[in-house]
This record gives C-alpha cells, sequence and structure tokens, in this order.
C-alpha cells in the first residue's frame, strides 16, 4: 500500500492489497472516482488477524519474537516504562526486529520483524528511487533516514520506525525532523494495520510526511498477486484514487503483468521545492515495477 499526504489540508495516499502495494501522488490519473477513508481515530484496534500476544516479561517476549513465523508481532498490555525498558534491551541485545508503532493511550506495541521477504519489499522500492535520484542529478539533495525512530506529536512516549524512509537536505535532515516518505512493507500483516499504518504517519508528523508507500504481500498459494492501490486525500481525509496491480503467471517461466500503468511519486512532495531544469516526478515504468517484482519475489520463490 502507498500513500502521499501534503503537510497542509491535501494528502495523497496510495494503498494496496495483494502480493505487493505501492503508493503514487495525487498527480498520478484518477481511474475511479475517489472513494473517502475513515481516520485512523475510527479504524478497529489493530488485533483482526494479525499474531497478538499479552506482554508478560521482557525474556518471554523475546522469546515470543523468535518464535513467530512471519514479520509482524503484536503485543499488548505495554506500558510506557515497559516500553522504555523494551527499547533499551532491544539495543544492548543488538537485536535487528523494528518497533512499528507503539501507542500509549491502548498500550499497544507493534514489532515488525527482518524476514527475506519482508526486506525485499521495501528495499528493493527504495533501491530504484535511490537510482533514479542519482540519474536526476539531485542526490547531495537528499537523505536517506532508514528506520529512525520518530516520536507522535502530542503523544508522548508513543513512536514508530519505518522500514525505509528519506527526506531533503538540509531542512529534513536533522536528528528529530519528520522524513517526507516513509516506505512500509507488510507480508503476514493485514492489510487493515498497514493502513492504518498509514494514517499514523501523516497525523503523528501533522502531515510533514509527504508520500507513504506501503506495499502488501499478500500470501496465495500459486498465482501470487500483488497490488498497488493509490490514494489521494483532500483537508486530510484519503480516498482512493488508483489501483496498480501486479501478478506473477502461475506457469512457466516468472512473467509479472502490471495493470494500470506507471507508478508516479511528486518531485516537489518528495524535495519540498518544484523541480528545476531537467528535473521532475519520479516515475517507476511498467518495467520498473517488474523488475521490482522479479527481485520481491525471488526471495520467497522455491
Amino acid at each position: 500500500m502507498a500513500s502521499l499526504s501534503s503537510s497542509a489540508s491535501k494528502s495523497t495516499s496510495q494503498s494496496g492489497s495483494g502480493k505487493t502495494t505501492t503508493s503514487t501522488p495525487i498527480s498520478a490519473p484518477s481511474q475511479t472516482p475517489p472513494v473517502p477513508l475513515p481516520p485512523s481515530s475510527s479504524l478497529p484496534p489493530p488485533l483482526d488477524r494479525d499474531p497478538t500476544i499479552q506482554f508478560t516479561t521482557i525474556d518471554e517476549l523475546f522469546r515470543d519474537v523468535d518464535r513467530t513465523p512471519g514479520d509482524i508481532l503484536i503485543v499488548t498490555h505495554i506500558g510506557p516504562h515497559d516500553f522504555a525498558t523494551i527499547e533499551r534491551e532491544r539495543e544492548s541485545r543488538r537485536r535487528k526486529f523494528r518497533f512499528r508503532r507503539y501507542y500509549t493511550s491502548s498500550r499497544i506495541l507493534i514489532i515488525a520483524l527482518p524476514t527475506d521477504i519482508h526486506e525485499q519489499l521495501h528495499l528493493q522500492l527504495n533501491q530504484q528511487l535511490l537510482s533514479k535520484v542519482t540519474r536526476m542529478g539531485v542526490e547531495d539533495a537528499w537523505q536517506t533516514i532508514g528506520s529512525a525512530t520518530r516520536r507522535a506529536q502530542g503523544h508522548p512516549g508513543g513512536g514508530g520506525e519505518s522500514d525505509s524512509s528519506g527526506g531533503p537536505r538540509p531542512n529534513r535532515a536533522g536528528p528529530d525532523d519528520w522524513p517526507t516518505l516513509v516506505i512500509e512493507a507488510g507480508d503476514s500483516e493485514s492489510l487493515t494495520q498497514l493502513r492504518r499504518d498509514m494514517r499514523w504517519w501523516f497525523e503523528a508528523s501533522n502531515h510533514q510526511v509527504q508520500i507513504v508507500v506501503l506495499k502488501w504481500e499478500e500470501e496465495l498459494p500459486v498465482a501470487r498477486p500483488g497490488a498497488m492501490t493509490t490514494r489521494s486525500v483532500a483537508t486530510a481525509v484519503p480516498r482512493l484514487q488508483q489501483s496498480i496491480t501486479i501478478t506473477q503467471t502461475a506457469t512457466g517461466p516468472p512473467v509479472y503483468n502490471v495493470t494500470r500503468g506507471a507508478l508516479v511519486l511528486s518531485f516537489k512532495r518528495l524535495f519540498l521545492r518544484d523541480p528545476g531544469p531537467g528535473e521532475g516526478d519520479f516515475v517507476f515504468s511498467v518495467s520498473d515495477l517488474q523488475a521490482y517484482a522479479n527481485r520481491v519475489w525471488e526471495a520467497v520463490r522455491d
């Protein structure tokens, strides 16, 4: 799923279901009339089909992380003091999992686990973007931020870590600056939870985050279809605007079919300025998306 949002009254979000999802900015052509989406506060708690445990001790939590087969684990009954202690223990034990989200109000911690497919879902798209940034000659104006922690504005103790992120230099390169681009991936994580993630980044940053790209891998037995959907938002209300789907042939050598054309990320939303001579939006062509799908599915191909 991918989504794009502006820091003012407009936001664009992209989201998707299926094997892989990504988002495109508001400039992308609309295929269907926009459909409003509810704000994150009206969505159900993130406990639908995602694996969920109740926190007891830190040692037991780490054992549960090791036993989790997928890329997501939801932990309930985590108080602010518990979360601070878990953060310290994660660093001291050099564990590689990420804190996708911590909600102080509901005392829920969402942990993202770096499985092969999870990492490929976000790294491959981020790598393609960095290549396009370099070819356009603006690499010195772009700062890769990675999975650095960001704290929710107005909600002390709450926070989140993306899978990949970045922003323009120098105005978004500081240690506490919000990125303009966030990429989050989901394999075993539900699409409902990824949609909550999208809204969290927009709301927690007060729309300083401009684009959220969410890539969702649906566990289907043979065809392994993937989807990329785009949402545009007016007055900070997400609206479904475009859908891009990638499907893999079930037999023979892998062939990837892409529907509804290219993925476009707005230069202005990423760099917070109008494009200059030789600059413009970042276009992920059909062949780019096919190459992306091939690299992602290589991670799970037998």
